[in-house]
């Protein structure tokens, strides 16, 4: 399982060492740092072993010879038994602790080079690794030792053990900039980590709500509802879907539903009108919303002329035989979010309601439309009187059949452009 990336192979072994596959992904996140920063700090140990064993200090060289041993048993024992809590508490404990220690073994501030201030990674660690809240005792032990160390300096200095002065200085430098190295890189990598869960957030939460209508839900609380004048919607549905879901398997009619969704998907967007949602084998599109524009209309007629081929395509890939049937009208909607859990963008409206009924009495393969949209496409489409049809709860309408452009029309997609639907993902559609 790959947490982390853009390592070296044998890095990201290391990072993955405890992960479980039940982890979420901020656990696998936490989990992987503390590996890696434990790592990290047991091997810049060896400059302070190496150092007080070559100036013949041996229990300050056996100070951070222990917290390496210590630390590599605990991570080997995490690897073994991925007990989290037993290796995230050992390895604050040992931050916290063994700088003091060092520094008192060395005879207080000075001499050690301030060496305690490594025991800031422990409460930092507590806050990443376990949260703000249960971060602060760690917090307030650090500075209880650090007062406590104070305290003490001036007993540590009797008998101090001799450090040339240039070790003091270069192991100030060294001990400032690895703490600070440290803490600049963890720090880093869980903002990057962040921006890039936000990032997948966001991209989830606009392929569930159009972007205005995302941002005003993240800028605000309450309802989100906008009345919309001009709005032409479509419905379009499957026909004949439910016998052909009996006799696919589960496998096989979700791939099929996801072709031919996948390919309409592909439509709106190069089309710029806005999927509603999906309600079993049926599909609702509308143009003119969130933001208004002046081709609504015929924005969503290329749409429905293209649905038809679209899933025609669909059909010679499977070799499942496949049609739609369309219906469509304008007019006034009202536009909003609803619920609070799982909230959906929806329509309301006559305009709504009549165009799902354009669609229910449509015979297979047409695109029937109102006469109020026929007024506003018959300069530039071909369209047919079908007669009036009785629909229920509106009586008698008189509808129309969308053929396709005008001869003299041909070829013009209202500046859109013609070119094949790609997917959001941005290959291209698979019907």
């Amino acid at each position: 399982m790959r947490v982390v990336r853009g390592l070296p192979a044998w890095a990201e072994r290391l990072a993955n060492v405890g992960s479980l596959p039940s982890d979420s992904p901020e656990l696998q996140v936490r989990k992987a740092v503390l590996v890696l920063s434990a790592s990290l700090m047991a091997g810049l140990s060896f400059v302070w072993v190496g150092t007080y064993a070559a100036l013949g200090l041996w229990l300050s060289a056996a100070i951070p010879l222990a917290y390496q041993v210590a630390s590599a048993t605990s991570i080997y024992a995490f690897a073994r038994t991925r007990r989290y809590l037993l290796f995230r508490a050992s390895q604050l404990w040992m931050s916290l602790l063994l700088p003091f220690a060092l520094q008192w073994s060395l005879g207080g501030y000075r001499n050690s080079s301030a060496i305690a201030l490594w025991a800031l990674t422990s409460p930092l660690g507590a806050l990443l690794f376990v949260g703000a809240g249960q971060s602060l005792p760690w917090f307030a032990g650090f500075v209880g030792l650090l007062v406590f160390s104070g305290a003490i300096d001036p007993l540590l200095s009797d008998g101090v053990p001799h450090v040339p002065s240039g070790v003091i200085v270069t192991f100030f430098v060294l001990n400032i900039s690895g703490v600070a190295t440290t803490t600049y890189a963890l720090l880093q990598y869980f903002v990057r980590e962040r921006e890039r869960a936000l990032a997948e957030s966001e991209r989830l939460l606009l392929n569930v709500l159009p972007e205005p209508v995302a941002v005003r839900l993240k800028a605000q609380e309450g309802v989100i509802a906008d009345h919309h004048p001009a709005v032409t919607v479509l419905f379009a549905d499957i026909v004949g879907f439910t016998p052909l879901a009996a006799r696919l398997s589960a496998d096989e009619l979700v791939d099929l539903l996801d072709r031919i969704f996948a390919s309409w998907d592909a439509l709106a967007t190069r089309l710029g009108v806005e999927k509603i949602k999906t309600i079993g084998d049926a599909y609702m599109v509308a143009g003119g919303i969130p933001a208004p524009r002046d081709d609504h209309a015929e924005a969503i007629a290329e749409m429905a002329l293209e649905m038809g081929p679209a899933i025609h395509g669909c059909a010679e890939q499977t070799g499942t035989p496949l049609e739609v049937r369309i219906g469509i009208d304008t007019g006034p909607v009202v536009a909003g979010v609803i619920g609070r859990a799982k909230f959906i963008y929806d329509l309301w409206g006559d305009t709504v309601n009549t165009a799902s009924r354009m669609e229910s009495h449509a015979e297979v393969g047409t695109i029937q439309v109102t006469e109020r949209l026929h007024e506003r496409l018959r300069d530039r489409y071909e369209l047919r009187p079908r007669g009036t049809v009785a629909v229920k709860g509106k009586g008698e309408m008189a509808t129309y059949l969308l053929v396709g452009r005008r001869s003299d029309q041909a070829g013009k997609t209202h500046g859109r452009s013609p070119s094949p639907p790609a997917r959001r993902d941005g290959g291209q559609s698979r019907c």
